[in-house]
């Protein structure tokens, strides 16, 4: 066992919560007592406490009085019930102890910048003492703000200005603040389809009407169908990933992207880009939808949690002609964002820390992407198919006869296993037969005999 102070509850703590996984059930089950459990480990009562501590405000045991630390009893897997929505159940069991969830899509899983942001953090907060009325900094941090604008220009001709970025919590705040800065309600919209599930959310609660345009397997709109739309269909918007197409793992040819760039400065139509994972591309220097759209007419989105990790669900806009609608409407939500943390972010970037980690994680994810679709093809190739993907943390995969993945779904939840069905990545019926897996996964656990419990599944339910 780790014997450094600083970190030996950390190493309790995952031996603990890998026990607990290991042991969940529908029963409560008594833990080691922390006197047992401190010899075992070879290290101080104090040192389990704490872990205990961890794992009790997780909620995932429960301490009583002269008994000692108990797991709690793993709720019954539960099957979506007629007019439930289906991702609400997905997110509830992925989040139950002893899942394994295998539909993250989350990169910085395998390698985060966490500590290296919170040893920054610290080393700032020493050198700007706190002040007793925070200071407000509605539209985001100036440093952080004129680093992000740094990092997007790429020339005297195409550039950015810090109070053209504008900065929110989290994805889904400035995804709504760049969807009411447009004041589209009621407009046409079009989406890559696959399409993440948060963008279609965030569309149909802002009352457009979306039209899905499918990619196929080589990553391409059929222009001739898109021309078409546009003669007939008052698109307003265009929401697309920047790189690589996410969830769908392809890359669209420059050449399409700039066709389509070119109808949309023709028509007057906005384009909002996705560039959440455009850092995260396996091929050099792939075009983005930015590249060749009017400048006027375009806004670009981003969370940074994708590279740094989960203490970094920061997320920003920038645009070069909304800006007082922008301004408006981060001073109307008043966001509260953490001067020292923003700070602290800036700092990695500017260093270069985060370019340095990003292509190191790149090498990752390829690395484990690879391992995923062998232990595929090995456990369900005459049942699945998986290309490999361009980039982004996961794999779009497709049975190779008609399987409804929503059946497959609810057989895993019997077995702990949760998968994401390509059914919540379209709000019009399409992907029925197929899923999204993740190669951002805790490769400590079994994920070769999930995946045979996944073709199992795929087999049962076709």
């Amino acid at each position: 066992m780790q014997r450094h102070p600083s970190f030996a509850y950390q190493a309790v703590y995952r031996y603990l919560s890998q026990w607990i996984d290991n042991a969940a059930s529908d029963q409560e089950q008594r833990l080691p007592s922390l006197r047992e459990l401190a010899q075992r480990l070879k290290v101080s009562l104090s040192t389990i406490k704490y872990a205990y501590a961890l794992l009790e405000d997780e909620g995932r045991i429960c301490s009583r009085p002269r008994q000692g630390y108990f797991t709690r009893a793993l709720a019954a897997a539960t099957v979506p019930e007629a007019g439930e929505d289906l991702l609400d159940n997905l997110y509830a069991q992925a989040r139950l102890p002893g899942r394994l969830a295998l539909c993250s899509d989350a990169p910085a899983m395998l390698l985060s910048l966490e500590q290296p942001l919170l040893m920054t953090e610290r080393e700032l907060a020493r050198q700007y003492p706190r002040n007793q009325a925070p200071l407000y900094q509605p539209l985001g941090e100036q440093e952080l703000r004129s680093e992000l604008a740094r990092r997007y220009t790429c020339s005297s001709r195409d550039y950015w200005q810090a109070d053209q970025v504008f900065l929110g919590a989290d994805l889904h705040s400035v995804v709504e603040l760049a969807l009411r800065a447009l004041d589209l309600d009621g407009g046409v919209v079009l989406v890559e389809s696959p399409c993440s599930w948060a963008i279609l959310r965030q569309l149909r609660a802002a009352r457009l009407r979306i039209i899905e345009l499918p990619l196929d397997a080589g990553g391409r709109f059929d222009l001739q169908q898109v021309q078409a739309l546009l003669q007939r269909e008052p698109v307003r918007l265009a929401v697309f990933s920047s790189t690589v197409n996410i969830p769908h793992g392809s890359l669209m040819p420059a050449a399409d992207k700039q066709q389509l760039c070119r109808w949309f400065a023709e028509r007057g139509i906005w384009l909002l880009e996705n560039d959440s994972y455009g850092a995260f591309s396996f091929v050099p220097g792939a075009a983005r939808y930015r590249d060749f759209a009017d400048p006027e007419r375009l806004l670009v989105f981003a969370s940074l949690d994708k590279a740094i990790g989960a203490e970094a669900p920061l997320s920003y806009v920038l645009s070069r002609s909304l800006g007082p609608a922008l301004q408006r409407q981060c001073l109307e939500r008043r966001f509260r964002l953490s001067p020292i943390r923003q700070k602290a972010v800036a700092r990695l970037l500017s260093s270069g820390r985060v370019d340095q980690h990003v292509l190191k994680l790149r090498g990752m994810l390829q690395q484990r992407m690879k391992q995923l679709q062998q232990l595929l093809d090995e456990q369900a190739g005459g049942l699945l198919h998986a290309p490999l993907a361009a980039g982004g943390a996961t794999l779009w995969v497709e049975a190779r006869r008609p399987v409804p993945m929503t059946r497959v779904y609810e057989r895993l939840l019997a077995d702990g296993i949760v998968i994401a069905p390509g059914a919540i990545f379209s709000q019009q019926g399409l992907w029925q037969q197929h899923l999204r897996l993740s190669f951002t996964l805790d490769w400590s656990k079994d994920i070769q005999g999930a995946l045979g419990l996944l073709a199992r599944a795929v087999s049962q339910a076709s």
